[in-house]
């Protein structure tokens, strides 16, 4: 195990610099225990440092004498002893500050310079992004001794004729305290809208009645025009402060003077910067709740259509439909009323409302960052719930519906249409069985063990009364008729009237004739009762049917997906014997819809077949919209 003393520090390393690189490079000093580039824990990138290892001391003293600043891919590399403990580094004792340098001078020819009064920890010129220095560095010595030596011998003196300042090291926060010291203590002043006429010297005059003026200029561009701006230093902050309360918004030359505390760029812009925000927040919070975001418009609306169709609900402030820069809509607005009540009833009315041939998408405004948040937020739940209902079912979920196996695989993930559903020619999604036939912790909608639906056998592609191969493993095998004949081993499937299969009757009683079996609920007395001959006894537990109806003990104890599910299953069942082609995508448009609604529609067929209509007409204008664009 290599000694602390043996680690070393390499830095101002190119990003594409590897491990292996450096071992070529360091090896040749001596054997290395480890190397390892240090790197972004999300992006991988590095970070533009390493961290070298040898086995002693004396082959780590070697490599920082013969490798500090030598080349690595075409720029020199910094190596000093890995400070494993912060606290020298957080004292700063040994450390100085060195400013005015010229840019010729790099951290090689900075670290000869000072390596004469003690020893170099570290030496560093700073630079910015493209390499450049920004003149100034710093130094750090082993002793405070040799640092005080070098502040005493430098200051002041010319490298490569430039007089540089040398001092110790001053930490940032407290360089923030004396910031704030000096912007109490303030001597200069700054001036803006100077008449492009005044002089200098009537420019200094102004302001040596409030007290002795070290400096006093008008900044000029290169042809000597006034930039209507300047600055004034005063010898005390006493005269500064007089004189910055007399002159602002005074009148000099016919134009109003402001005077104030000069400040520099860095602080400027964050005070900007500040304002901004804080009155981006101000705007915010004067129009959260009322603000309302409308989507999914019409092409022809307009602001005055916009303003018209949200009037009702209250007193409208603004509404404005956003365009691109050819003034074409983009599809969504923003309506803005006078009170938060107004924009609640508006939301509440007009959400899902059909203007047009769509429905509107309304909700309260929120900022980009917010809405981003809610995304990720309700993403990372919708995944977490599919995958705590694949460890309970134990099968694969493909959209928020479960797939049963089919012959050669499981139906490709592309032939899916909305909400998971299947386009034509492929069998409607089923939740898969568990070993015991069904799924364990979730209420099934359908006994799997019979015939399936009505709308089963008249999806295309699937033709009537075709024999289908065996059920899978620990599927219960479908109801047959003992008197059938036998294709290729397997008895077909009874059908029952126009085609369609039969049901099971309920123990006791034969199926009322004609009756798709869609609905189901649990029956206690039949719930033991003997199978027929020629059918194998249900699964304990099994959800039986015995009448028509909305499986409501199901429904009940099924979470809102599983109703979901549930009741998209039955409504599927509906819309496919009218619409074959597209049950699958009308079904995915109607369970938009709360789930309290989408038992109104079962229960009422007039509701049913307008919304169908509507989804029918939105399902059109997106299929022309489409061929338009692909022509």
């Amino acid at each position: 195990m290599p000694s602390p003393s043996a680690s070393l520090y390499v830095g101002e390393l190119d990003p594409t610099v590897t491990e292996a690189m450096l071992f070529e490079i360091f090896n040749m000093i001596g054997p290395v225990a480890s190397i390892r580039v240090c790197r972004d824990a999300v992006t991988r990138r590095s970070l533009g440092y390493a961290y070298v290892n040898y086995l002693n001391a004396a082959d780590g003293e070697r490599a920082l004498e013969q490798l500090n600043y030598s080349l690595i891919k075409g720029r020199a590399c910094r190596i000093m002893w890995s400070q494993r403990d912060p606290a020298l580094r957080k004292t700063g004792q040994g450390n100085i500050f060195i400013k005015n340098l010229d840019e010729g001078i790099d951290n090689k020819a900075l670290h000869d310079t000072f390596a004469a009064f003690g020893n170099v920890l570290s030496c560093k010129v700073a630079t910015d992004e493209h390499g450049r220095s920004k003149g100034y560095g710093f130094v750090h010595y082993e002793t405070a001794e040799a640092a005080e030596t070098a502040i005493k011998a430098v200051n002041g003196m010319l490298l490569n004729d430039k007089k540089v300042y040398v001092g110790p090291h001053i930490s940032r926060k407290e360089r923030q305290s004396k910031i704030e010291e000096m912007k109490a203590q303030f001597t200069n002043v700054y001036v803006k809208n100077i008449d492009a006429e005044a002089t200098d010297d009537e420019f200094r005059q102004l302001f040596e009645q409030f007290g002795n003026v070290t400096s006093a200029v008008v900044q000029r561009d290169d042809e000597g025009k006034s930039k209507g701006f300047g600055f004034v230093n005063f010898e005390k902050h006493e005269e500064a402060q007089i004189a910055v309360d007399a002159l602002h918004d005074s009148d000099f030359k016919g134009k109003k003077l402001f005077v104030t505390r000069a400040q520099k760029k860095a602080e400027r812009e964050e005070e900007l910067r500040k304002q901004y925000e804080q009155a981006k927040m101000e705007k915010l919070s004067k129009y959260q709740g009322v603000n309302l975001y409308i989507k999914n418009l019409e092409d022809d609306i307009d602001d005055e259509r916009l303003r018209q169709e949200f009037e009702p609900f209250g007193t409208i402030t603004s509404a404005k439909v956003m365009r691109d820069e050819k003034g074409t809509s983009k599809g969504f607005g923003f309506v803005c009323f006078s009170s938060p009540d107004e924009a609640t009833k508006a939301v509440a009315e007009m959400n899902n409302k059909m203007i047009g041939t769509k429905p509107l998408y309304v909700s309260l405004a929120q900022r980009r960052e917010v809405r981003r948040q809610q995304l990720e937020s309700q993403i990372a739940q919708r995944n977490q719930i599919r995958m705590q209902q694949a460890a309970v079912a134990g099968g694969y979920i493909n959209g928020p519906l479960y797939y049963p196996p089919a012959p050669g695989g499981f139906p490709p993930q592309g032939g899916r249409g909305m909400m998971g559903y299947g386009q034509p020619g492929m069998l409607p999604p089923r939740p898969r069985y568990a070993p015991n036939g069904q799924v364990p912790g979730m209420p099934i909608p359908a006994p799997y063990g019979q015939a399936p639906p009505q709308a089963y056998a008249g999806m295309p592609g699937y033709p009537r009364g075709a024999p289908r191969g065996p059920p899978p493993a620990g599927r219960a095998p479908p109801p047959t008729d003992p008197n059938a004949p036998v294709v290729n081993g397997v008895a077909p499937r009874p059908a029952g009237p126009q085609g369609a299969p039969a049901s099971r009757p309920p123990a006791g009683g034969a199926a009322p004739a004609g009756r798709p079996q869609q609905n189901y609920k649990l029956n206690p007395q039949t719930r033991n009762a003997p199978a027929p001959a020629g059918q194998p006894a249900p699964t304990a537990g099994a959800p039986i049917p015995d009448a028509p109806g909305l499986p409501s003990v199901a429904l009940a104890n099924a979470s809102p997906m599983e109703q979901k599910q549930m009741l998209g299953e039955i409504l599927y069942m509906k819309i496919a014997p009218t619409q074959p082609e597209l049950a699958g995508k009308i079904t995915g448009v109607l369970l938009e819809i709360d789930n309290a609604e989408l038992l109104l529609l079962l229960e009422s067929p007039d509701v049913l077949n307008a919304k169908v209509n509507e989804a029918l007409a939105v399902l059109h204008k997106f299929s022309q919209k489409d061929s338009e664009g692909k022509q």
